[in-house]
């Protein structure tokens, strides 16, 4: 009999797109209004993998990544998914969203996507919400599997993802035990 236990908390990433550099601001602001303050930042990154966003986002979408400094509860993604939903309908206009935001949960052995679209390999969640396993961590890398987004199996975003996992790495090793507290 396996015994319940609850995991190590994750580190939350955060992608954005987005085409319009003036709502960048309010975007971070909510988002560290709602999940804390984000330790590290990539982009702008190119972002021609698809072009399936740009009927809602525009032509020129640029990827930022940002993980926040404050590990999560692996049991939130829910939560963190519905708010960013609210947030992408405050930045919509014309019933058109104007950011799209993907929140991932980093493990020590995969990374999680948090999506509202069904599909053979994901599980699901409650209200609406799927999680996608979008990357599995073997042989020191982070790799794609058969359904991984083509964004997301890159070598570059694999790096960075890697360079994130190192970072949370070291918080893990390093967090407070409970008789530290």
């Amino acid at each position: 009999m396996s015994i319940p236990r609850e995991p190590d908390p994750a580190q939350l990433i955060m992608s954005i797109l987005i085409s319009r550099d003036s709502i960048l601001t309010s975007v971070r602001q909510k988002l560290e209004a709602e999940f804390g303050e984000i330790e590290r930042t990539v982009g702008p990154l190119r972002f021609d993998f698809t072009s399936y966003y740009e009927v809602e986002l525009g032509a020129n979408i640029k990827r930022w990544l940002w993980s926040f400094k404050e590990l999560v509860d692996m049991g939130s993604l829910v939560d963190i998914k519905h708010k960013t939903n609210e947030i992408e309908s405050v930045h919509s206009s014309g019933g058109k969203r104007q950011c799209n935001l993907d929140p991932g949960l980093m493990s020590l052995w995969n990374f999680v996507l948090a999506t509202g679209k069904v599909n053979a390999h994901r599980i699901y969640l409650g209200t609406g919400i799927f999680a996608d396993l979008t990357l599995i961590f073997r042989s020191s890398s982070f790799q794609p599997l058969p359904w991984t987004y083509p964004d997301y199996a890159s070598v570059d975003m694999r790096t960075i993802l890697n360079d994130f996992r190192k970072d949370y790495k070291w918080k893990l090793r390093n967090k407070p035990t409970k008789n530290q507290v």
